[in-house]
């Protein structure tokens, strides 16, 4: 019998929280969601004063990391580098912020963060997944 590995309820809340930390130590308002394999969305929180519109671009920037297994920033320097087609290609935000989960070289979900300037969004991201190991 396969098996499959997964992200859980408690490992998305430990990745938000150590993206929240992050956010915090650098006093940004940020929205941050976790989604699994399939792009689901598992957690969710949002600062009570970062503008509404995070919310969907961080869902978004989590679900694109997760259905193309790379990081959104992969998307943004290749449509900065003139390869626009990732522009055509469904659900891609061709911004820093999404980054793909992995565990044992699978992707078991991924975060997006949106509410600051892109790089920031990728910081916070990334300190996030640290949190796994």
């Amino acid at each position: 019998m396969a098996s499959k590995a997964v992200l859980t309820l408690a490992e998305a809340k430990k990745i938000a929280a150590a993206a929240q930390a992050e956010a915090l130590r650098n006093d940004w308002k940020v929205t941050i969601a976790v989604v699994d394999d399939g792009g689901h969305l598992l957690y969710l929180q949002r600062a009570h004063d970062t503008k509404f519109g995070s919310v969907e671009t961080a869902m978004m920037k989590a679900h694109a990391a997760a259905a193309f297994q790379y990081a959104t920033k992969d998307s943004e320097t290749a449509v900065q580098s003139g390869r626009l087609i990732h522009l055509a290609l469904p659900g891609v935000i061709p911004a820093e912020g999404g980054v793909p989960i992995v565990r044992d070289g699978v992707v078991i979900g991924a975060i997006g963060i949106s509410g600051v300037r892109a790089a920031q969004d990728g910081q916070i991201a990334a300190a996030g997944v640290a949190a796994l190991g």
